[in-house]
């Protein structure tokens, strides 16, 4: 045997003992994450740039998606393993069977800082939940922005009847109209809510006084939390960190809010961030509330259940 054909058997022999992947992590430890530009997704963007994924041994592909519809598109064609959603989502997934399992929150209100609010046009007098009644409130119909705007409003005295809505599917739009004053009230995610509130749009009510309404929730395919359950932990031990990190200091992350377009330039640099939810998962009460609603608005007859829409175990 020469020398050459030596060294390569020897070569081959190398290769054969090395781990696929890079650094020896395997394509099963890989995740893609689709990705929509809102401030829940803060946690992932710095534990990518803290090197926590690489460190609890997880590699993460973010696919970014434009609108929620972009984002459910890339679920139901199986291009993405996980997605920052909502409970409403989440029902309507599981729908006929377990599909996307929730694992966790990426995001709830708490007494100091809002997710969600209805706001009133700065054209417009209304200042309290009563003067609502009957006035068309600019939403995204059969989402968790209608979800909260009802729940919110019954909860301020309001009864169904009384609700009125407008659906505006797309929120630059809801905001123009509001900013017009063509809408009086609107429902808008922080921190666009912020934004308008900056300009001279009023806070009518939001969910720091209403903490069980509204979330956002990390969560994973069927498939993916049985085939990669230490991928799954792995990446939301990094979170935690990276949850924590924000939490612990809020001033470090101007530059990757503005990289990733999580927060409206007027307002990079004086936004303040809100408190990152720690390792809980969402509550039995407000996934069953959530169902109830959907049965009650005819958009399911039987809703899933708790049990098969989330799973803890994943939690560090």
């Amino acid at each position: 045997m020469d020398f050459r054909r030596a060294a390569a058997i020897s070569l081959i022999g190398l290769l054969l003992l090395v781990p696929a992947g890079c650094g020896g992590r395997s394509e099963s430890d890989t995740l893609r994450i689709g990705v929509l530009p809102i401030l829940d997704t803060l946690p992932m963007y710095v534990a990518e740039q803290e090197g926590a994924f690489e460190r609890h041994g997880v590699g993460v592909e973010f696919i970014p998606a434009a609108s929620a519809a972009e984002r459910d598109q890339l679920v139901q064609t199986g291009n993405v393993d996980g997605i920052i959603t909502d409970l409403v989502a989440m029902a309507l997934y599981n729908r006929d069977a377990p599909r996307m399992i929730a694992v966790r929150y990426a995001m709830t209100p708490t007494p100091d800082f809002a997710q969600f609010r209805v706001m009133a046009s700065r054209q417009s007098r209304v200042s309290r939940a009563e003067e609502l009644a009957g006035v068309h409130i600019g939403i995204s119909e059969g989402t968790v922005i209608e979800y909260v705007t009802d729940r919110m409003l019954e909860a301020e005295g309001l009864l169904p009847h009384q609700i009125e809505t407008l659906a505006v599917p797309k929120i630059p739009d809801r905001m123009a109209l509001l900013r017009s004053g063509e809408l009086v009230a609107a429902t808008l995610p922080e921190p666009l809510a912020s934004l308008v509130l900056q300009e001279g749009a009023r806070v009518v009510v939001d969910d720091r006084d209403h903490l069980s309404t509204s979330c956002s929730v990390y969560a994973f395919r069927q498939e993916t939390v049985e085939d990669q359950p230490e991928a799954v932990r792995g990446f939301l031990t990094a979170v935690s960190e990276a949850s924590q990190a924000i939490n612990e200091d809020k001033t470090r992350w101007s530059e990757l809010l503005a990289e990733k377009n999580l927060v409206p330039q007027p307002l990079i640099g004086s936004y303040e961030l809100p408190d990152y939810p720690g390792d809980r998962p969402p509550t039995e009460a407000q996934f069953t509330d959530v169902v109830v609603w959907l049965q009650e608005t005819g958009r399911l007859l039987e809703g899933p259940s708790y049990a098969n829409a989330v799973d803890a175990t994943f939690l560090p």
